[in-house]
């Protein structure tokens, strides 16, 4: 892979975390301050607006401060912008596949509207540790280890034909039987019903959980199922990790906004299961490829990414547009 030098400097770092660290406790006041009720699509379209525009606002501030570093040029600014957001556009758009888990979470523990919004912003937390370490933990075995890029784009092929083929079978997982949750329901006292926000409550004088706490667990546990699709991918980008860590987080803090503003019409994109199939083969093949030299510059994969996205998107809302006319016959 051809690479560029890495910009993980402490003054980098530093200005990451206080942006995120800031924007974490916008979003926390926000929520105090509005307390528990149903986002509206206007107020997640907003959220939306503003986690795009600190990130595009981080990318800006990026590529100045490279472009006016005399230890990098103006060509390394420009790749390392085009790295973030590729990578960025990568786990915005495999994270789309989150919402339809959230939804199958929200519909089977029959969690209100008006409590979706804390269960969401404290599991955008635990996915920001956790994929922080899972970034870290990959980097460290790319650096030592730089054949281990050849079994992620293996295992990205692998993931890429699962999906086409689970896709095609269109079946839903049953929660009833999913193992984590039976244990956790054996093993964790929980209430029968919901406190209202609350994740413990007090039944007879003791603490125990409710089943907003559960909620909470499959939530962090499905993110981080999908971080082993997302991350692979984003090392086919950069392996800076750096780049790999801003990218992925920045897209994550807005997971939230994100599923509020596509909650009520996921169920129109019906060929995105391909699209994000094809974006994950092609990541895999980029990677194998590299064996022999070959690589594919960030601006091609940037405009695969988006071509195969745009295209399986327009393909589902005509495809669902279509098939509302013939039900209204």
């Amino acid at each position: 892979m051809v690479e560029h030098p890495s910009v993980s400097t402490p003054l980098f770092y530093g200005v990451f975390f206080i942006a995120v660290l800031a924007m974490i406790a916008v979003d926390m006041l926000s929520l105090k301050k509005t307390g528990a009720h149903k986002v509206s699509i206007k107020e997640a379209l907003a959220w939306s607006c503003v986690w795009v525009a600190v990130s595009c606002g981080f990318a800006g501030w990026l590529y100045f401060e490279l472009a006016g570093n005399p230890a990098y040029s103006h060509a390394v600014a420009q790749t390392k912008v085009l790295e973030f957001f590729t990578g960025y556009v990568l786990e915005k758009s495999l994270a789309v596949d989150n919402i339809f888990v959230f939804l199958m979470i929200f519909g089977y523990f029959k969690v209100p509207p008006q409590y979706q919004h804390r269960v969401l912003l404290y599991g955008v937390f635990g996915a920001i540790v956790l994929r922080a370490v899972m970034i870290f933990v990959g980097a460290v075995l790319v650096q030592q280890f730089e054949w281990i890029l050849y079994l992620f784009g293996i295992f990205l092929l692998y993931t890429g034909f699962h999906m086409v083929k689970s896709g095609a079978d269109d079946g839903d997982e049953d929660l009833s039987q999913n193992k984590l949750l039976t244990w956790l329901q054996k093993h964790v006292p929980v209430s029968k019903s919901l406190d209202g926000e609350k994740f413990f409550t007090v039944e007879n004088g003791k603490r125990i959980a409710t089943p907003l706490f559960l909620v909470l667990i499959m939530i962090e546990l499905s993110d981080v199922i999908f971080a082993v699709d997302s991350i692979p991918a984003i090392f086919a980008v950069t392996t800076d990790p750096f780049i790999v860590l801003t990218s992925n987080i920045f897209a994550i803090l807005g997971l939230r906004a994100m599923y509020f503003l596509l909650a009520d019409v996921a169920d129109r994109f019906v060929f995105l299961k391909y699209g994000l199939a094809f974006v994950l083969s092609f990541i895999g093949v980029k990677m194998l490829i590299m064996y022999w030299d070959v690589h594919i510059p960030i601006a091609i994969s940037l405009s695969v990414v988006f071509g195969a996205l745009g295209a399986s998107i327009l393909t589902s809302l005509i495809y669902s547009k279509k098939l509302e006319k013939r039900q209204r016959k």
